[in-house]
């Protein structure tokens, strides 16, 4: 699952070629590209609501150790305690609940290109709040506008009304994803990317678990196969937790408008793995909606 891009500044003059911190990047977007088809596969045999509730405690209990090694494991202020609730709820609770049972009715692929449109809902936000976007930002979130609606259209003509509910299910993660994104900028200017978003991460893992009891008791365990398990682990330790280390390590060294650059090519690895591996199909209209939405969002962003 993929994180955006909050305000952190890198110090001037790092990183201009292409070196490890690049190269870790690359490695994030086949990490998160995959992630779409394996959890879609995981979930033939999970309950969406288990698999988060597993997958949650895992990157959690990951996330933990890490700092704990590195020793970063303080508190924040108890001013913070209901911001970082909040956000737990909406980044991590809403979003990731909306996150999973989308991509349960919907394709991969489809499911890529609607978390991609996420910098489309953080620029309404931003004008809203007053913040002003020259026209070329604008043209690019018209284009994602248009390139989900025939991502839309195309999944709806292949897959039924199922795929058009997973798809608006995952657009409401989306708006819940550009809010957290709005929302954590005080936290991460305080105590730095990695510890308010570890913060916001635990308190939505409590929420995300409970929800996920019932479906826990209910999980049918002896139909769990072997890929299914591997794309539990994968989806909790590599999706969420070593690629979210990488990408606040990268917003910190080359900045976060350089990083997320290369979040755009994870709905491009999405769609590959999902038709390779799922056989997921890809017609004329999907592939020109996924061309305005990629577009679009690098015309956002940039």
């Amino acid at each position: 699952m993929t994180t955006i891009d909050p305000e952190v500044s890198a110090p001037p003059g790092r990183a201009r070629g292409f070196g490890w911190t690049e190269a870790s990047l690359i490695l994030m977007v086949c990490i998160w590209g995959l992630n779409f088809a394996v959890a879609k596969r995981a979930l033939e045999t999970f309950d969406p609501l288990a698999f988060n509730a597993l997958r949650y405690l895992l990157a959690s209990a990951f996330v933990y150790l890490v700092l704990r090694g590195q020793g970063r494991l303080e508190m924040p202020s108890r001013t913070d305690w209901a911001r970082i609730l909040v956000l737990g709820i909406f980044g991590n609770a809403i979003y990731q609940v909306a996150f999973i049972v989308g991509l349960d009715l919907s394709t991969a692929g489809s499911s890529s290109l609607m978390l991609a449109v996420v910098p489309v809902f953080v620029l309404a936000l931003d004008l809203w709040a007053g913040v002003r976007h020259g026209p070329r930002a604008w043209i690019g979130a018209v284009a994602s506008i248009v390139g989900v609606a025939l991502v839309s259209r195309a999944a709806l003509s292949i897959e039924g009304s199922g795929a058009l509910l997973g798809n608006l299910l995952l657009l409401c993660a989306a708006v819940f994803w550009a809010l957290y994104t709005q929302g954590s900028q005080p936290l991460i200017r305080r105590y730095g990317a990695i510890r308010a978003t570890a913060w916001t991460l635990w308190s939505g893992a409590v929420f995300i678990f409970l929800i996920g009891v019932p479906s826990l008791v209910a999980q049918a365990w002896a139909e769990v196969d072997l890929l299914s398990w591997v794309g539990l682990f994968y989806s909790a330790f590599l999706s969420i937790g070593l690629a979210y280390l990488v990408w606040y390590n990268s917003v910190g060294k080359i900045g976060s408008s350089r990083t997320a650059i290369f979040s755009n090519l994870t709905p491009v690895m999405a769609l590959a793995a999902g038709a390779i591996w799922l056989g997921e199909e890809l017609t004329l209209l999907s592939l020109l909606g996924a061309a305005l939405v990629i577009g679009g969002v690098m015309m956002v962003r940039e």
